[in-house]
């Protein structure tokens, strides 16, 4: 699976060189991060909606859907601020034996 976070991860890189007309992506860097932000707002909207659709008529296609869509542009939302899909993936390795709890705890307040 990592390997299909990598490659997405090159793709979003060469989408920063393409031209604003031709990938959904490109048009995405052009109109910066405010705009990205906005689709990642509506994404994980959708997605909280599809899941208590699921959750109703247990069909989850909807929400694997919606779910993919949010991570897609929280990747494009990393890849505009320079870090690609395997900083996230080294951040859940590094918590993967450290208890919920316990993480949540570590947090120094903002």
């Amino acid at each position: 699976m990592s390997d299909i976070l990598s490659a997405l991860g090159d793709i979003l890189e060469q989408r920063k060189n393409a031209d604003a007309d031709s990938s959904y992506v490109a048009s995405l860097y052009h109109k910066g991060l405010n705009k990205i932000l906005e689709k990642v707002g509506e994404e994980a909207t959708e997605t909280i909606l599809a899941a208590k659709d699921a959750e109703h008529s247990g069909d989850n296609r909807d929400v694997v859907y919606e779910t993919a869509d949010l991570w897609f542009h929280s990747l494009v939302a990393l890849a505009q601020l320079g870090e690609r899909p395997e900083a996230v993936l080294q951040e859940l390795a590094r918590r993967f034996d450290i208890s919920g709890l316990e993480e949540k705890a570590s947090r120094q307040p903002k």
